[in-house]
């Protein structure tokens, strides 16, 4: 006998809760909505960038530092607008499975090191032990540095939200009934995928494209997956250079290196190494993306998980139209 519908659908619907796919869920989609209106954002627009115009004003006249003025407005505009797609936007369960799922895929980060970093580490390893690098990155400021790293993740961001729809318009090409077998296997919606692809009036596969706030789920869960990622090789980047930077750069050699104003030794190894780890970060993201040698390696295992969700995103709309 066929379960009621609404037992199978509300099962699903916590299923996409639990796998960061709140935006197929209607009632999710409708709060968003609700969230995105001119009548809810305008005012918090304007007070956050009150704030963070104020706080970077007094920042800069106390420090005497102009570029920590734009640092902090930025970096408070960033954080309000991390809390309100947590909350308002219900990207809280997008953020926690891609983060979960990139932690669960730690030891991947070995294999992906060595087939994307040696390259890289070669061509760094050039700029790092150049003069005019030194001169440059050691005479920073802190606003100055975290503005350039903030302008390579914008960059490396912005590239992504460009491509990766491309690879979420691949998960639900060529969709039809072993396709959503196959992929609602082990889901609550299983038994009743059988049910509509054994229904002769019933087309599931019909309800395969994403599109909408759904696509745009699919597609934050492969920006903030690919991006904790790219988080991470930077940072063995950055290590890297600080242990190399320790054994070459002597005293000697940054005597040598002095600029009309002399920087710290060892402020100047850390904002060099962070400069060029957030410029590998950026180069990192082009070529995942772009490379088919790093395709695989990088979104093969969430991509499996894009196409289940196609599947049953497909047989749960199905189910909600019979």
């Amino acid at each position: 006998m066929t379960p009621e519908p609404t037992e199978p659908l509300a099962a699903a619907e916590v299923w996409f809760h639990r796998h960061g796919l709140p935006y197929f869920v209607p009632d999710e989609r409708a709060a968003v909505r609700a969230a995105l209106r001119p009548g809810r954002t305008l005012p918090l627009l304007v007070g956050v960038g009150a704030v963070a115009v104020a706080a970077g004003v007094a920042l800069a006249w106390f420090s005497d530092e102009i570029s920590a003025g734009p640092a902090v407005l930025l970096a408070i505009v960033l954080l309000a607008a991390l809390w309100y797609a947590l909350t308002a936007l219900r990207a809280r369960p997008i953020v926690g499975w891609a983060l979960s799922r990139t932690s669960g895929s730690l030891r991947l980060l070995l294999p992906m090191a060595t087939r994307a970093l040696p390259l890289l580490l070669l061509a760094i390893a050039f700029l790092f032990i150049n003069t005019e690098m030194w001169q440059v990155g050691g005479n920073l400021t802190v606003g100055s540095l975290w503005l350039v790293v903030l302008l390579f993740a914008t960059l490396a961001v912005g590239f992504l939200f460009v491509r990766l729809p491309e690879e979420v318009d691949r998960a639900d090409d060529e969709v039809d009934d072993a396709f959503l077998l196959r992929t609602c296997a082990k889901t609550p919606l299983a038994e009743a995928c059988r049910d509509l692809v054994e229904d002769p009036d019933a087309d599931p596969a019909s309800y395969a494209e994403v599109t909408g706030y759904e696509r745009w789920n699919l597609i934050l869960v492969l920006v903030i997956v690919q991006f904790v990622q790219v988080v991470l090789l930077s940072l063995s980047v950055f290590a890297f250079l600080m242990l190399f930077g320790t054994l070459i750069m002597t005293d000697t050699v940054m005597e040598g290196w002095q600029t009309p104003n002399p920087f710290s030794p060892s402020r100047a190894l850390v904002q060099v190494s962070a400069f060029l780890a957030s410029f590998s970060g950026l180069y990192l993201t082009v070529s995942t993306v772009t490379d088919e040698a790093y395709r695989e390696q990088f979104f093969g295992s969430v991509m499996r998980e894009l196409e289940r969700a196609v599947g049953v995103r497909a047989v749960y709309l199905a189910l909600r139209n019979r």
